[in-house]
């Protein structure tokens, strides 16, 4: 009996603590732009290469998630400088939708190349991905994904494919369309690709 007892406090904990892992956030009313509560996360020790990229190194590249303050909202569309990706590295931002539901994006230099891709993990309810070489993996679960191609390669999510978000560089800003950005959320919600 106390066997049993046991072993049912032991999967309540890990049930807790998957809840726990997953965060949530505010959002600014004027813009739409949320922003998560802040969390402690590994130190980027990863060097941006001079044309605003990395290089595909093993070393563990957590998120900054970037505000309102970085983001330029002009009709339809939104901005980040080119050069929040080449400081940061890897970037987290939110917006929400008409119906003030959050979604939450990812952009991140690889290979000379920059990506922009819904940040979601649906299974496991995560918001959070790290860049390890070529290799996104969600700070919940750990299942992996191509950064490249957005692909599953392992884990208990990988069904779930990370949907890149259309976007251009024009004048050191790497721009963005609102409906390019849900089409890419709601992708990536559903398993496979569309």
């Amino acid at each position: 009996m106390a066997v049993k007892l046991t072993l049912a406090f032991v999967l309540l904990a890990a049930i807790a603590a998957v809840a726990i892992g997953c965060t949530s956030g505010g959002t600014s009313e004027t813009t739409g732009i949320s922003e998560p509560n802040e969390t402690s996360a590994p130190t980027n020790t990863s060097v941006p290469t001079k044309t605003g990229t990395t290089n595909v190194t093993n070393t563990l590249v957590s998120p900054t998630w970037i505000g309102v303050e970085v983001i330029k909202v002009e009709g339809n569309s939104m901005s980040i400088p080119v050069s929040e990706v080449s400081s940061k590295t890897m970037l987290h931002f939110g917006i929400t939708d008409g119906q003030s539901n959050r979604m939450n994006f990812m952009i991140y230099g690889l290979n000379e190349e920059t990506y922009a891709r819904a940040n979601l993990c649906p299974p496991c309810r995560s918001i959070g991905f790290s860049l390890l070489g070529d290799i996104l993996v969600c700070d919940n679960c750990g299942t992996r994904f191509d950064a490249i191609t957005g692909d599953g390669i392992s884990g208990a999510c990988k069904d779930y494919p990370k949907a890149e978000v259309a976007h251009t560089i024009t004048d050191g800003r790497i721009a963005m369309q609102y409906d390019d950005l849900v089409t890419a959320y709601t992708n990536t919600g559903k398993p496979g690709w569309p």
